[in-house]
This record gives C-alpha cells, structure tokens and sequence, in this order.
C-alpha cells in the first residue's frame, strides 16, 4: 500500500533527505524509509509538507498543472488595505512571471500558532498583521514576492493545507500517515514527535547522523 506521510516542517529544515553541509534535513524529522516530498516548502518558511512513495501522488500534488490549492498563513509587516489585497488577488507581474489570480484576506493571529525558533524579528515602529492566502501555483519563494510587491513583506510563513489535507494539530516536527485515498489515519500509525524535546522545535537539539551512515 501505498504511504502518504503529513509532516509539520519546522522553520530551518531542508526540504530534501540530505546535505553535506550537515544542516538540518527532513531526515531529522522522518525516520521513514523510501518515501520523498511532494513539492517543496522554502527552508524559512514552515508547516505542511506532504512526503509519500507513489509517483503518481507526488506529481498529482507537485505539478501546477492540477492546481492543488495550497493555503498560506502570512505574517506581513504593516496593514495592508483593501487595495494591497486587491492587487494579490488579481493576479501580480513579478517580472519573470505573472501570478495567477488568487485568494487572499486578512485574519486574526492564531490562537493555536506555535512560537517560532528563533522568534521574528520586528521592528517597534511598525505593525504587523496576518493574511490568509490560498494560491493553486508554486513558484519559487511566491508568496514572499507578492506581499513584497505590494508594500508588505513577510516575516513569516506557515503552509496550513494543500488541496484536502491539513495541519491540523501537528506540531513542528511531529507528522502522522494517512490513507492516501483519503480514508483517514491507518492503523497502528499515530501522530509522532521527531524530538523528545516536546512541541516546540529545537533545532540544535537534534542528533545528526554518523558520518559512516549511508545516506538516502
């Protein structure tokens, strides 16, 4: 049967299985064998992160031209008006590209929302409030470029679902296996914690692996 793996990726994990730097990778989260991401998620970006060992999967999830919505938490610094949102929604021309029209709208701070490790840096002088943006494309650091476009760049970055999968409850680092078609947790496959460190991530914390071991 196939494996479909729901990861909460922490802020400063790789979105790859190695790295000869010997940063932070999503090895040190999931010790499971033969599976591999189904797009990406920046290294300062967090949150949902579909890993799995079906090829047709990967592409359904990865390739924009299914346009699987993916659903953004934004932190952006300032307030942005009805104008800004305007402008995201209508789709915007960074230059190399032009975005498709997309979802966006202002929410409140969640209540449920994990502290980031290390904290954002803020600026006293200057508000910050939080966006709800759901795009079906995924272009390399988009959603940064488009509030920046707009006059409000993000500080921070949380994927909370992609098309009918969701974060729900996971902590960073912790991920949980489901039925790929849809069925729900499979059996004797709970949620699980990358750390004995508890919900909040570390990353220093984490063991690295020996140099000897082979590696993916």
């Amino acid at each position: 049967m196939s494996r479909l793996i729901l990861l909460n990726k922490p802020y400063g994990v790789l979105c790859q299985f190695t790295d000869q730097a010997g940063r932070a990778t999503l090895k040190d989260c999931v010790a499971v064998p033969g599976v591999y991401a189904a797009g990406r998620l920046d290294t300062d970006s967090e949150g949902l992160l579909l890993l799995t060992d079906d090829g047709r999967l990967q592409h359904r999830v990865a390739d924009p031209r299914h346009k699987l919505a993916k659903t953004y938490l934004v932190q952006v610094e300032g307030e942005p008006d009805e104008a800004a949102l305007a402008r995201l929604r209508a789709g915007l021309d960074l230059g190399d590209f032009h975005t498709l029209p997309c979802e966006a709208r202002p929410v409140a701070e969640p209540d449920w929302l994990w502290p980031r490790d290390p904290p954002v840096r803020f600026r006293k002088s200057v508000p910050t409030s939080w966006l709800e943006i759901v795009l079906r494309e995924g272009k390399n650091r988009q959603v940064r470029r488009m509030t920046a476009k707009v006059g409000y760049p993000t500080l921070r970055l949380i994927r909370v679902a992609i098309g009918p999968w969701r974060l729900d409850g996971l902590q960073p680092g912790q991920w949980r296996a489901l039925d790929p078609a849809g069925l729900g947790p499979l059996a004797g496959t709970p949620g699980r914690r990358a750390s004995a460190a508890g919900p909040r991530h570390t990353p220093a914390a984490r063991t690295k692996p020996h140099k000897t071991e082979r590696r993916k």
